[in-house]
């Protein structure tokens, strides 16, 4: 079965190190949390909000171990007043056979706030 596995994060500067380094660590997680093999993923999709524009992020997730052959493709979050601000997300299709209940969506630092409703954030507020 086909699933999307969503992950967001932020950083808090319009840096490409910062960007890349927080590309990672949210790949990672969502890697982890779901028990993930790059031969899993079908693509990744990555927005970034408008106030960030340093660098691509696909280029963290090409450098991963096993993820080059894992198409990526990065484009511009819609730009809603009121927004998030420096906001990196990611929608990771995968191939699984868990149930929808069973994914575990990534929301690190500030995205948090992005989906309160989901327990593994609610995991990482207690940290």
């Amino acid at each position: 079965m086909i699933r999307g596995v969503r992950g967001a994060t932020t950083v808090t500067e319009n840096d490409e190190k910062a960007i890349l380094q927080a590309t990672i660590e949210v790949m990672r997680e969502i890697q982890q949390k779901n028990h993930l093999h790059p031969d899993d993923i079908s693509q990744i999709i990555i927005t970034m909000t408008n106030d960030l524009n340093a660098t691509f992020p696909a280029k963290a997730i090409r450098d991963l171990d096993g993820f080059q052959f894992v198409p990526v493709m990065c484009a511009q979050e819609i730009p809603v007043p009121k927004g998030l601000p420096k906001c990196i997300r990611l929608m990771v299709t995968v191939n699984t056979s868990k149930n929808s209940g069973e994914i575990h969506h990534i929301f690190l630092n500030d995205a948090v706030s992005l989906r309160p409703d989901l327990s593994l954030t609610k995991e990482h507020e207690t940290r």
